[in-house]
């Protein structure tokens, strides 16, 4: 599911027992989720223990996710038309994870740039602590590129992936690098965020989705964030014939969600 179409919310609560978490966290979900919790399917898991935030006081951190009813019908209904049997239904984030984050240590943001909305989510020792998502996106990147042009959204596509904002055509870069910034704007903002809250840097960015192979995205990143920079490839510990590997990293950052889907049968 879209993590734009997702509600995610970290609580903290007091040392409780575990029926007394859920009656808790059904109680703070009222006050965080923007409708009634009639209208959505909740779901919920302890990511911490002890410490919370700076403050030195024993207690939980919670991770709260809900998808309205509505959404969930719609998988349902594409799902039965399909003749699918559908298994579960799982934000787009947690595959990104599970194909992603080999290493439990440290402290990593990953950045899914979607066809319709960018998604940072910061992961520490394997665990989600933050997600947000915004309206920049590579159909965005598309759409500017077309306008200040004047060309056809497909020739736009088309120059996007060829040129990106590398130097092979510096109008080109020029017209997409304000979108970009923003991008890595939101990127440092909600590292910032996250240092104030917990402490803890963030010690490299890992790049998803579709717009992440765009030619000097990695190196312009890089060079703005001061911070390690790697692109997606969620191949690494599957097993596949070697005259795939051009193909597969081509297209792994585009598939990093779907691996994680597939892997999610093997937890």
């Amino acid at each position: 599911i879209p993590d734009f179409s997702t509600f995610f919310t970290f609580l903290e609560l007091p040392p409780m027992t575990q029926e007394e978490i859920s009656s808790a966290v059904q109680f703070k979900a009222r006050q965080h989720i923007p409708l009634p919790l009639s209208e959505v399917v909740l779901d919920w898991s302890i990511i911490e223990e002890g410490k919370v935030s700076n403050r030195e006081k024993a207690g939980l951190k919670i991770l709260l996710v809900a998808v309205p009813h509505e959404v969930i019908n719609q998988y349902q209904e594409i799902a039965r038309l399909s003749q699918i049997r559908l298994l579960a239904l799982e934000a787009e984030v947690f595959g990104l994870v599970r194909s992603l984050i080999k290493d439990k240590k440290g402290t990593i943001a990953l950045v899914d740039i979607g066809a319709q909305s960018t998604t940072i989510s910061i992961i520490e020792k394997g665990v989600l602590k933050i997600t947000y998502s915004f309206d920049v996106s590579g159909n965005e990147l598309t759409r500017l590129l077309s306008k200040s042009l004047n060309i056809s959204y497909n020739k736009a596509e088309e120059l996007k992936k060829r040129h990106g904002i590398g130097f092979s055509e510096m109008k080109i870069g020029r017209i997409l690098s304000p979108l970009i910034d923003l991008m890595l704007s939101e990127i440092e903002k909600i590292s910032q965020n996250f240092y104030q809250a917990e402490g803890k840097e963030i010690e490299k960015v890992i790049l998803a989705g579709g717009s992440a192979l765009l030619p000097g995205l990695k190196e312009y990143s890089l060079k703005r964030l001061k911070k390690t920079v790697e692109i997606a490839n969620p191949f690494t510990e599957i097993f596949y014939s070697p005259v795939l590997e051009q193909t597969l990293r081509e297209i792994g950052p585009s598939y990093a969600i779907a691996v994680g889907m597939a892997l999610r049968g093997f937890d």
